[in-house]
């Protein structure tokens, strides 16, 4: 009897929303027809969208920016130099992350001009806001990625050939992306250890010579790599051709 009772009282609470929910008049939650066959959500629906989407953001700002070559080239650099946490990884965050905006400028811009600013002035629907501000995220990550890894992709989805490149459905996109971003980094990560492979060579050879086999390589070649880097203006010069590598 306890357990029929509290059914009845699960039932009693649940009732008036779910004659709401039957009638069509729960307010919080509607989707009015507009003309031309689109549809209105209340605020309450957009709120709730809002939200949903704001939990993909960091995702969506390491998978879908610049923020993955860059990132992984300064922690090649880092390696490369010897320097074990220094600088360290919220200083190497910071430096992503703020030269990403950087390079994604334009695309925010035109992302908030195209998609955002009309949306808000209440001139484009939500659905047409957000496809006008996917198209400079796809046209910026169509540049950055290779042929050969979304035709990798396309053959594992068994999709067949794209109309035109804005045709690729992202869930092929940013994977293939990704899968870009990755190599280009190694690719430039592997030019930034030359030069200090050959002073590390340089200077294991020398301590050989001069039977110090004891003493660590590592601790007489960082001196001369650290000179090495400020005097070619290395920040500078990393800094520089990450940048450009987006916008050939």
């Amino acid at each position: 009897m306890k357990r029929l009772g509290y059914v009845f009282i699960v039932l009693a609470a649940f009732s008036p929303a779910m004659a709401a929910a039957a009638t069509n008049t729960f307010p919080l939650f509607t989707v009015t027809p507009s003309p031309g066959g689109a549809q209105t959500y209340s605020v309450s629906l957009q709120v709730l969208a809002v939200m949903t989407l704001l939990s993909f953001l960091p995702a969506a700002l390491i998978m879908m920016t610049s923020f993955t070559r860059i990132i992984v080239v300064l922690a090649i650099l880092r390696q490369g130099l010897g320097t074990a946490q220094t600088p360290s990884n919220q200083i190497l965050l910071g430096i992503a992350l703020f030269l990403t905006f950087f390079v994604m400028s334009p695309v925010f811009t035109q992302a908030y001009n195209e998609g955002v600013k009309p949306y808000m002035n209440g001139h484009i629907s939500a659905q047409t806001a957000i496809e006008n501000a996917a198209k400079p995220f796809k046209t910026f990550m169509l540049h950055q990625t290779r042929e050969s890894d979304l035709a990798l992709f396309a053959k594992i989805a068994h999709h067949g050939k794209f109309e035109n490149p804005q045709a690729v459905p992202f869930s092929l996109l940013v994977p293939a992306f990704v899968t870009s971003e990755l190599k280009t980094a190694f690719q430039i990560g592997f030019l930034l250890l030359i030069p200090f492979l050959i002073i590390d060579l340089v200077v294991a050879s020398v301590l050989m010579s001069m039977g110090m086999v004891m003493l660590s390589p590592m601790i007489i070649s960082l001196p001369f790599k650290l000179m090495l880097f400020v005097l070619v203006n290395g920040w500078a010069l990393v800094m520089g051709t990450l940048a450009a590598s987006f916008y050939h």
